[in-house]
């Protein structure tokens, strides 16, 4: 939670940057947990990103033991993120 608490404060970066780092990025958990905690957040700049680009792979992946499934991203992640508003 402290991660996506930080995440929160993120209002202003730049999108071409973010792009640039997402597709050149090798660690699909980084990029999955990035783009859910993201668009959770609802940052305007998640909009701007063209999230096809960016490899995520195919994968399933646990971050946490008896979390929650989210489908889009293909990740395992605490229920009280899930749950956070």
């Amino acid at each position: 939670m402290d991660l996506f608490y930080i995440m929160e404060q993120l209002t202003t970066l730049r999108p071409e940057k973010l792009q640039d780092l997402l597709e050149n990025t090798d660690s699909l958990k980084v990029k999955r947990l990035f783009l859910y905690m993201a668009e959770k957040a609802g940052h305007y700049w998640f909009n701007l990103l063209d999230t096809g680009k960016v490899d995520t792979g195919t994968a399933k992946h646990q971050l946490t033991k008896n979390g929650v499934y989210v489908p889009k991203y293909k990740i395992t992640v605490t229920k009280e993120l899930y749950d956070y508003e």
